[in-house]
């Protein structure tokens, strides 16, 4: 293990000193170039500020590089047409062809300024150009110098630089070696003591404490795995028992709806619905535990998807306050088939989120609601903007719940009245969606209620709300 880790450590020692090289080359090049560039425009703005341009242009750019300005230094004075009306290193201006076609002018005329680098055969070396154009007339000043690139900046202070990496990197492969003696030998003894878990013979508490506080972590890391692992191993068998539950309740639900059409339907088969009215009515019946066993898969699929979190949900911007009115006039019916009046309120607010999942929590809250209410009760929806998200407030003032039954409420197939659930068409599931609905946007739940005298229920969702004017 000590020598992987020398090599790891040398290998990644050299990588950082290339990248860091490599980095530095760039960025050192770059701002070379951009100061460079700068004070070439600064020195043509001063050029620009002391010419004539009534004057005899030649002479006054002569007299202003000899006082003022390098002596590598070449300023050409361009007008917009690409014509050179005088330089400081040629004579004879006639005789240069028009610079219309030069990338620098170009790009000066265009936007005012522009720089470009290339190798200059008259100069017989690479040079930098900057052109402005004037802020007098419409003249355009270029100034070129020799520019000495970076490979021959490198090149000239190489050896100080591989010199400098080499005592670097001598000095840390001697640290990495001592560095590897204090680590490993830990981890070594963490190791073997690691190893004896697998037979079971390992007690909490008994490593040494270490140089290190990392190899102090991992020591008391590896006691909290053990424990970890021994409380994963517990929680696979509630969750076990939890899935025997399930099926076990599932069954049951499913067993009852079929074993009711299969007894109406024997009894059509053998001929004790001669009557008409009779076989409607044992029609109906069968329709009805039909619809349930429907609405129970429905349910239970919806929850196995939620907690596999596999639903494939299409999210939108979802306008609140038309969305309730949906919900509203979904549950007129119900509500007026139970005599219970609904009072829906919502700010203009905004969401995005799923309409099949907004619609199932509400359909199920309101609808719980309704059913276990009383002729002539009432149940209120208040959606509102809280904090980083939305609350929705659904009471009601109906039967209430125990507060012993409050903690069961959303498991499946939970009912607080079984027989009055079961006469209502209830699955057991609804609480049980709206938990997953709610868990799957990561928000919470919460409930008050007390027998005789209503629930409360608040679901407050992290979601990005805008207010809609």
């Amino acid at each position: 293990m000590k020598k992987a880790i020398l090599l790891r450590f040398t290998a990644i020692l050299l990588l950082a000193l290339g990248i860091s090289s490599v980095f530095s080359y760039y960025f050192t090049g770059r701002d070379m170039l951009e100061t460079t560039r700068n004070s070439m425009l600064d020195t043509i703005h001063v050029v620009d500020y002391f010419l004539d341009y009534g004057g005899d242009l030649t002479k006054q750019l002569t007299r202003l590089h000899d006082a003022a300005l390098d002596g590598n230094s070449r300023v050409t004075i361009i007008g917009t047409d690409g014509t050179v009306y005088a330089d400081n290193e040629v004579a004879q201006i006639e005789e240069l062809e028009n610079h219309m076609e030069r990338e620098e002018v170009k790009a000066a005329h265009r936007s005012g300024m522009g720089s470009s680098i290339r190798f200059s055969a008259s100069m017989g070396e690479s040079m930098m150009y900057v052109a402005a154009r004037s802020e007098k007339g419409d003249y355009i000043i270029r100034l070129s110098v020799p520019y000495a690139n970076m490979t021959d900046y490198i090149c000239r202070i190489l050896p100080v630089l591989l010199l400098g990496a080499a005592v670097a990197f001598g000095i840390s492969v001697m640290m990495a070696v001592r560095f590897t003696d204090t680590i490993a030998t830990p981890l070594k003894e963490i190791s073997a003591k690691m190893e004896r878990m697998k037979s079971c013979d390992f007690q909490p508490g008994i490593f040494r404490i270490y140089k290190y506080e990392e190899l102090n972590v991992i020591a008391r890391t590896t006691v909290e795995m053990a424990e970890e692992i021994r409380s994963y191993v517990e929680r696979l068998e509630r969750e076990k028992k939890i899935r025997q539950e399930f099926f076990s309740n599932a069954s049951h639900e499913l067993k009852t709806p079929i074993t009711s059409i299969q007894g109406y339907a024997e009894l059509l088969d053998q001929g004790f619905g001669q009557d008409d009215g009779i076989k409607r009515d044992f029609l109906a019946r069968i329709r009805k535990e039909t619809q349930n066993m429907t609405n129970l898969i429905n349910d239970i699929l919806l929850i196995s998807r939620l907690e596999a979190k596999e639903t494939q949900e299409v999210f939108a911007d979802l306008s609140l306050q038309p969305f309730l009115v949906q919900i509203e006039e979904l549950m007129e019916s119900i509500a007026a088939e139970y005599q219970v009046k609904l009072h829906m309120e919502c700010e203009s607010l905004q969401i995005e989120a799923s309409a099949r999942q907004m619609r199932e929590l509400l359909v199920n809250l309101v609808g719980n609601g309704i059913k276990y209410n009383h002729p002539g009760g009432n149940v209120w929806v208040n959606v509102y903007c809280c904090g980083g998200g939305i609350s929705i407030r659904v009471q009601d003032d109906g039967c209430g719940i125990g507060l012993e039954d409050q903690e069961r409420i959303f498991e499946r197939f939970y009912r607080v009245d079984k027989g009055r659930s079961k006469k209502m068409g209830g699955t057991g599931l609804g609480l049980s969606i709206v938990k997953h609905i709610v868990k799957f946007y990561e928000g919470d739940i919460s409930v008050q209620s007390a027998l005789g005298e209503g629930s409360v229920f608040v679901v407050t969702l992290p979601l990005t709300v805008k207010r809609i004017t």
